[in-house]
């Protein structure tokens, strides 16, 4: 993996990077400079970003911002979100600048609300939740906020995807559409997957119950877990069966 950039190197990136694209096309000045010339550091800026897409008559924009910016102030968080950007970056050929994620990747924007929401879980529970089901219904991603997802995170293109609420997801993952991390049946308690670090879950593909995936796991699309995966296997098929 190329050496990721962190902190201010990032934010300085970001800052190249659209400055550069303002001065050969000036028609996106205005958008690129309140979202993030008009910020000195990445959290201001992702928090103003995912508060304006989130806010309705019932909570305003300002309210959504103050309690993102609150969130970010939690180091782990903002290395996450910042270890996130890189992921993409390294991992998606189509994402060829750091600000991509920050401003038109839904996977990238809907993750971070999630990180937001699962912050506030213990402490504002009705936030956690209007976070939850705004994203759902504007992203069309699901992600409950009591789950647990790692860092360094990339959910690609993000339409479909649900998480479920036991469910665990490792570090450096790769998340596609579609995918699934559900339970079974109506028992509660753990009852969703526990995804190692390194594993790829592709398009569609739907794991279910409380069931580990190891590490460095790929599920190829349109596959159903339904039982273990052991660590550096490949696994295929309805239902998924190991191929190596």
């Amino acid at each position: 993996m190329e050496k990721e950039l962190l902190a201010e190197d990032l934010w300085n990136q970001i800052t190249k990077e659209v400055s550069s694209l303002i001065d050969d096309d000036k028609s996106l000045e205005s958008f690129f400079t309140k979202n993030i010339l008009d910020f000195t550091n990445i959290k201001d800026s992702i928090a103003f970003i995912i508060s304006n897409k989130l806010s309705s008559d019932d909570l305003t924009s300002d309210d959504i911002n103050i309690n993102f910016k609150e969130a970010f102030s939690d180091k782990n968080l903002i290395l996450a979100l910042e270890r996130d950007i890189n992921a993409i970056v390294f991992k998606d050929p189509a994402c060829n600048y750091f600000f991509q994620p920050l401003l038109f990747f839904k996977g990238f924007q809907s993750l971070q609300s999630y990180r937001v929401a699962n912050y506030w879980y213990d402490k504002k529970l009705a936030l956690s939740f209007y976070i939850q089901s705004k994203v759902s219904e504007i992203f069309n991603v699901d992600i409950h906020p009591n789950c647990k997802i790692g860092s360094g995170i990339m959910i690609d293109h993000a339409s479909g995807v649900v998480i479920g609420e036991t469910a665990e997801v490792g570090d450096n993952c790769s998340v596609f559409h579609g995918v699934t991390l559900g339970g079974i049946g109506s028992k509660r308690g753990k009852r969703h997957p526990r995804v190692g670090t390194n594993t790829l879950l592709s398009a569609n593909s739907i794991i279910l119950g409380d069931i580990a995936i190891g590490d460095n796991v790929k599920i190829g699309a349109g596959s159903v877990v339904l039982e273990n995966i052991p660590d550096n296997s490949t696994a295929v098929g309805i239902p998924a069966k190991v191929i190596n």
